[in-house]
C-alpha cells in the first residue's frame, strides 16, 4: 500500500507508508497532513443486466483465471479500481516523476485521463456505468486555501498529495471536467455513476466544524450530481444526529449507499459511525449496531441491491483491522471472514466489490497488514486465495477491487520488492 486511509473507506486507499510491503488500502490512525490524508476506496459502464435478472447462485465463480498485468505510465505503481461490463478497467498508474494520473484500460489500451489542472487525479471507487462515463479526484491548479488535506491526498503520491483544491470529476466524451461543490466549500470527491446520469460522491460546504481533525476544517456532506449540462449537486440525509458523511457507490435503481458520521478527519474513520442506505429520498442504517462506532463502510451495491463493505473492530481502537460484510435485504448483514490456516493468521478481511451473482472480491491481511492476498466470497461463503488460481502469473495479487458480470476482476499485485501493478484476470471455462 500506499498511503493511508481512503477517502470514506479504509479499504480505497491507493497510498501508503509501507508501500514495499502493504497492499490493503486505508488502515488509517492519526495522519501526518504532509504524508496524507485520505477519504475514500466505482468505474464505468455498459448496458447493466436487467435488474433481477440473474437469481443468486445463478453463477459460480470460476476457479482458474488468465491473469495479466495492465500497461502503466512508466511510474512504479499502478492500480486497477473499477471494471464495468465492457471490461473496461479503471484506476491509476504513477508517472516517472511520481505523480499519478487517472487511467482508463479498454481492451489492453491505456489512456491518460489527464487532471483538472494540478499534478495527480485518480479514479479510486467502483464506477460500474457502460454510458462510457468515468468519475474519479483531481487536483485543480488552485491552492488550498485552508491548508486542508481532504480525502483525496492518500489517493496521490508524494511530494504533490496535498497543496491544492481537489474536485469530483466526470470524464466523457474524451474530456474531463470538475464537479462543483456545496456553497462556501472547497473541495469534492466523486465515486461512482450510474446509467442514469447520476454521480455520487462527497464535497465540502461552508460549515467550519468544531468536529472536524486538523487539518480538516470544513464540513462534507454525501452528494448526488446530476450531470448537465449544467451539472447540478444535491444533498443527501444524514442519520439524525451526524454533521458529515459521504455516497460511495450508486446503482441503476437510484439506491445509493455510503456513510454518516462526524467530520473527523475527512478520512472515514469516525465519519463512517453508520454504514447507510439512500433510497427513495430516506436514509436507513443497515448496521445499527456496529462492533466500533467507526470504519463502518458500505463500498459496492449491485443491481439487485445487495451491499458490501467492512465494519471496524473494537479491539483495535479506530483502524487497522476491519472485517468484510455482506448486507442483503432477506438476511440483513453477515460477516465475510479472512482466508483461514494463515501464518501469521489472517485477521483482517475488506471486501470492495460485487456482481450480479453475489460473487464478492476484496482483501484478506495478517495483522500488521504485511501479507494481503486479494480473495472472492461467492455467496458470502469461505473466502478463496486468488492467488491459487492465477496459473503461471508471477506477481502476488495483493488486492481484488472490482468485479464484473462476466466475473472478471482487477485489482493491485506486487512483485518481491513491493512495486504495484495494475492486473486484470478473466475466468477460464471449466
Amino acid at each position: 500500500m500506499e498511503a493511508a486511509g481512503s477517502g470514506f473507506l479504509k479499504c480505497c486507499h491507493e497510498n501508503s507508508t509501507k508501500e514495499t510491503n502493504m497492499t490493503t488500502q486505508f488502515k488509517t490512525k492519526t495522519i501526518n497532513p504532509t504524508l496524507f490524508v485520505i477519504l475514500i476506496s466505482v468505474c464505468f459502464g455498459a448496458t447493466l443486466a436487467p435488474v433481477h435478472a440473474q437469481k443468486p447462485g445463478a453463477a459460480k465463480a470460476k476457479l482458474q483465471y488468465q491473469v495479466s498485468t495492465l500497461p502503466d505510465f512508466g511510474g512504479t505503481s499502478s492500480g486497477g479500481n473499477s471494471i464495468n461490463d465492457q471490461s473496461w478497467a479503471a484506476g491509476y498508474s504513477r508517472l516517472p516523476n511520481r505523480n499519478r494520473h487517472a487511467a482508463l484500460w479498454r481492451s489492453n489500451l491505456l489512456t491518460d485521463l489527464g487532471t483538472l489542472g494540478g499534478p495527480n487525479s485518480s479514479v479510486t471507487w467502483n464506477v460500474k456505468n457502460t454510458q462510457g462515463i468515468v468519475v474519479g479526484i483531481s487536483q485543480t491548479a488552485d491552492p488550498e486555501p485552508l491548508g486542508e488535506a481532504w480525502s483525496s491526498a492518500g489517493f496521490y503520491s508524494l511530494p504533490n498529495n496535498t497543496g491544492y483544491i481537489n474536485l469530483g470529476f466526470v470524464w466523457q466524451n474524451n474530456q474531463m471536467r470538475g464537479l462543483p461543490a456545496f456553497p462556501g466549500g472547497n473541495n469534492g470527491f466523486a465515486t461512482g455513476a450510474n446509467n442514469l446520469g447520476q454521480v455520487v460522491g462527497w464535497a465540502e460546504n461552508g460549515v467550519h466544524d468544531n468536529a472536524c481533525i486538523s487539518p480538516q476544517v470544513l464540513q462534507f456532506r454525501p452528494a448526488m450530481w446530476s450531470l448537465g449540462p449544467p451539472d447540478q449537486i444535491q444533498a443527501l440525509p444524514l442519520i439524525a444526529g451526524d454533521s458529515s458523511g459521504a455516497a460511495t457507490a450508486i446503482n441503476d435503481n437510484g439506491q445509493i449507499v455510503g456513510i454518516s458520521g462526524i467530520c473527523d478527519q475527512a478520512v472515514g474513520r469516525r465519519t463512517a459511525k453508520h454504514a447507510v442506505l439512500w433510497q427513495n429520498g430516506t436514509v436507513t442504517d443497515i448496521y445499527p449496531n456496529p462492533p466500533a462506532p467507526w470504519w463502518n463502510t458500505p463500498t459496492a451495491i449491485n443491481q439487485r441491491g445487495d451491499i458490501v463493505g467492512f465494519a471496524g473492530d473494537p479491539a483495535y481502537f479506530e483502524g487497522d483491522v476491519l472485517h468484510a460484510f455482506m448486507w442483503t435485504r432477506e438476511d440483513g448483514i453477515r460477516q465475510l471472514k479472512p482466508l483461514p490456516d494463515r501464518t501469521p493468521p489472517h485477521v483482517d478481511s475488506e471486501a470492495y466489490g460485487i456482481n450480479e451473482a453475489r460473487q464478492v472480491v476484496g482483501v484478506s491481511c495478517d495483522v500488521d497488514l504485511l501479507d494481503c492476498r486479494a480473495v472472492i466470497w461467492d455467496h458470502g461463503n469461505t473466502p478463496k486465495d486468488l492467488n491459487d488460481f492465477k496459473g503461471s502469473f508471477p506477481l502476488k495479487l495483493t488486492n481484488a477491487k472490482d468485479i464484473n458480470n462476466k466475473g472478471e476482476i482487477t485489482g493491485r499485485a506486487s512483485n518481491d520488492t513491493g512495486v504495484l501493478t495494475a492486473y486484470l484476470a478473466v475466468p477460464l471455462s471449466q
